[in-house]
């Protein structure tokens, strides 16, 4: 077994902002695992938010023992993005193998595409608004919002530049109870669905005692299945990304598990390519919120990209990954 881990850059196609800052690109690491002729591939993308650099990520996969099961993966290295990377291409590397898909392999049901969210960067309500009315064809927006009183004008500006679309809201930990308390009433008359997140994680015991009236998502707060205890009674749904649960392996617990305890499911993404979306759309079937518009927001992909139409995202071809 064979291990190669390369960065790569992939240029957005606009100026991506959120409550922590903004970026021009896309810097991610690819993980190539060749056995026997067969080639495996994953992507990951490392997150400041989590004490992960490129440098960071790169020691962790290049110092594990091969060759490597996804079961011995599993407490080789921690949640995270290294070890999603590497869980994805031995999926991927195994279907090859095999001559199987990833789901078939997997237990999963057949996929097909699913609506998924577009996001909309923070902005101001003018600009916001006409981001909206780019994209009002879209069913389901996604709007990142930054602390403040001026998000009640942000989602007005957004639900005048797109009035028929669905809205969710991701505040990336950049409220306070008291605004959660103020905004909420308000974001429900203006047909907001869910909250991404109001509170910091660590911060957010206060949602046991808040009137949840606006539905709250778990993010930063939700990584993988040991995370879910601590949110009963806090949080209405979680959000499953594979760069916080390690990969495809422990995303397909996660879900079980999650929905047995009655929390909604959505499956997001950080700001990745095609590659990694990819494993993530065969979770994504019949959750309750779909955000995978990674490949959206990017001005260049992988040579082989995900479809997206009006039906959603679809699952990836076999050139791809799976």
């Amino acid at each position: 077994m064979k291990l190669t881990v390369t960065a790569d850059t992939f240029q957005l196609a606009q100026v991506f902002t959120i409550s922590r800052g903004s970026r021009t690109e896309a810097k991610v690491l690819t993980v190539t695992i060749e056995q026997d002729g067969h080639k495996g591939w994953g992507e990951c993308v490392p997150y400041a938010r989590y004490g992960e650099t490129l440098d960071s990520v790169t020691a962790q996969i290049k110092d594990l023992t091969l060759p490597i099961t996804r079961e011995a993966l599993l407490t080789a290295l921690p949640a995270g993005a290294a070890r999603n990377a590497v869980d994805c291409a031995l999926w991927d590397l195994e279907a090859k193998q095999a001559g199987q898909p990833v789901w078939e392999l997997a237990g999963l049901p057949k996929p097909g595409p699913e609506i998924t969210a577009y996001t909309l960067s923070l902005d101001t309500p003018e600009k916001m608004q006409a981001q909206a009315a780019e994209h009002a064809f879209r069913p389901l927006l996604k709007t990142k919002l930054g602390g403040g009183e001026e998000d009640v004008a942000r989602i007005q500006a957004v639900r005048k530049g797109a009035p028929d679309a669905r809205i969710i809201v991701d505040a990336n930990e950049g409220w306070t109870p008291e605004l959660y308390q103020t905004l909420a009433p308000v974001l429900l008359q203006l047909g907001v669905e869910m909250v991404e997140q109001p509170l910091p994680a660590g911060q957010d015991n206060a949602l046991l005692k808040l009137d949840r009236i606006l539905p709250v998502c778990a993010d930063e707060s939700c990584h993988d299945r040991a995370s879910l205890a601590a949110l009963t009674g806090k949080y209405d749904m979680i959000n499953i990304k594979l760069d916080k649960t390690g990969g495809l392996t422990e995303a397909i617990a996660l879900r079980a598990e999650a929905q047995e305890m009655g929390f909604q499911v959505m499956v997001g993404c950080m700001v990745g390519s095609s590659l990694a979306m990819a494993p993530a759309t065969l979770i994504a079937q019949g959750v309750a919120v779909t955000d995978l518009d990674g490949p959206l927001l990017l001005a260049e992909d992988r040579a082989t990209p995900l479809k997206f139409d009006a039906a959603g995202v679809y699952p990836p071809d076999a050139a791809l990954w799976g």
